[in-house]
């Protein structure tokens, strides 16, 4: 009989560490409670409805190319210390022949990205063509920046550098060469190939210029 009491006694011990070592899971709760004192919360499992956040703004789907180009810090010295911002550039472009590019400060990064999108949304300009190059040679200039626009055959690609190339690709150019001189600034060399985009003429709009027939071009 001792023995069996002991085994006992050593089997209860045994089963109170295993409990202290693996505590039962808790129940989750969906709600809290609010200041008043009443239920409340929100329930934050699938299918549980979140609160409408009137700040959170919802961007559709338009179908533009959006490409961030730059995003640089500006500070600005004042009375009180330094005041810390931020400068986006965007190219927009619905890859069919029409591209903008803007400009953007905020205190934020995605408030300066969003700035500068409906800016180059508003400068949109439609761009003359010529399947899926460019119908004539062109320089863009701005500022200290120069960008030399070639027409190249179907299959080159494009050859371009990094702000050069993303204006291109919004646009819908997949055919072209180019060479960038002078300054190197992203800004100059974004604006600089748009200019040029926007100078391009294919025959037709020449010959309705000059009031002639193609071939008497």
């Amino acid at each position: 009989m001792m023995n069996d009491e002991v085994v006992k006694t050593e089997e209860a011990v045994a089963t109170e560490v295993v409990a202290e070592v693996n505590p039962a899971p808790a129940e989750k709760r969906s709600g809290g409670f609010n200041r008043e004192g009443r239920e409340g919360g929100h329930d934050r499992r699938p299918g549980g409805k979140r609160p409408f956040n009137k700040n959170k703004r919802h961007e559709e789907d338009d179908g533009l190319i959006k490409k961030t180009v730059s995003i640089n810090r500006v500070t600005k010295v004042v009375k009180g210390g330094r005041t810390m911002r931020f400068s986006a550039l965007v190219v927009v472009g619905d890859g069919k022949g029409k591209v903008g590019v803007g400009m953007g400060k905020a205190g934020e990064v995605p408030q300066a990205i969003e700035k500068a999108t409906q800016q180059a949304k508003r400068s949109m300009s439609e761009i003359s063509l010529l399947g899926s190059t460019i119908p004539h040679e062109i320089i863009g200039k701005f500022g200290k920046g120069h960008v030399l626009l070639l027409p190249a055959e179907a299959g080159t690609g494009v050859i371009a550098g990094g702000p050069v190339r993303s204006v291109l690709e919004a646009c819908g150019v997949k055919d072209i060469r180019t060479k960038s001189y002078g300054s190197n600034n992203p800004i100059n060399c974004v604006k600089a190939t748009y200019e040029g985009l926007k100078g391009l003429r294919t025959a037709q709009q020449i010959a309705a210029l000059r009031g002639k027939a193609v071939d008497e071009l």
